[in-house]
Parts: C-alpha cells; structure tokens; sequence
C-alpha cells in the first residue's frame, strides 16, 4: 500500500470513531447501562474479527507456545481499549462529539509526542521538535476554540 492510502484509511477510521460514538450512546440508552454497552460492543468486534481470522485460509494463526511467551503489557490493549470504549459511553453524549474527539485527538497526540520521542511500546524513535511541538500547540489551541460555545 502507498502511504496515500495509509493517509485516507487512518481519515476514514477517525470517522469511524466518531460514529461508534453515536452509535455506543445509543446503545447505552437502549441497555440502560453503559458498562453492558461496551460489552456488547466489544462482543460483537470480537465476532468480527474471529470469523475474519478463522475464515480467511491466508490467515495463519500461531501455537499457543508463541502466546506464553508474550509480555504482560503487550495484553493491556484490550484493557485500554475497553476504558477507551466506557469513557466514550459515559462522556461523549454529555460533552459532545466534537468536544470528545477533539480532547481525545489532544491526549493522543501529546501521548505520541513522547512515545515517538523515547521510541516507547515499539513505536520508531522521532526526537521532539519544533515543528513537532508547534503543530501540537495548534491541535491544542483548536481544542481550545472547539470547547467555547
């Protein structure tokens, strides 16, 4: 794949966020609970993707000696993504979409800075720079200007 495409999938995928938020609070309204709507919705990606991986025949799933030797933190995405997935539920339909996303987008971001920056979890080394620092400052002030009414 060109990075083109790598540019418009990760634009499609944060348009996917935004509607998985509308999508979970209603959920939430209709299960009356929004720990059981991040199950749900959990339970349903996780059906997704074991017939993806079970029904593709390119798909080699490894033994389960590989699993046994992976680290403990390299499990914590689940963990990671089900805070991700309640805190949506339980914010996003009192602040907002845009206000979500935006201070999600945020956190990321100054996040990524320094794991880019000490090449944590795996990601490639990228020293903090000016440019990096001052595009990061302008996310900022943009979530500053999205949150005034």
């Amino acid at each position: 794949m060109t990075n083109g495409l790598y540019f418009v999938l990760a634009l499609l995928a944060g348009v996917g966020v935004s509607v998985q938020l509308g999508v979970n609070s209603q959920l939430r309204q209709s299960v009356a609970h929004p720990v059981l709507s991040a199950l749900i919705s959990f339970a349903v990606g996780t059906l997704v993707l074991t017939l993806y991986v079970f029904g593709t025949a390119r798909q080699s799933v490894p033994p389960l000696e590989t699993f046994r030797h992976i680290e403990w933190w390299k499990w914590t995405g689940g963990l990671l993504g089900a805070i991700y997935v309640t805190t949506a539920i339980l914010a996003a339909p009192r602040i907002g979409a845009a206000n979500f996303v935006s201070l999600v987008v945020a956190g990321q971001l100054l996040a990524a800075l320094l794991f880019d920056h000490f090449g944590y979890v795996g990601f490639l080394q990228h020293s903090i720079n000016w440019y990096r620092v001052g595009g990061a400052a302008l996310i900022v002030v943009g979530v500053y200007l999205i949150q005034r009414n």
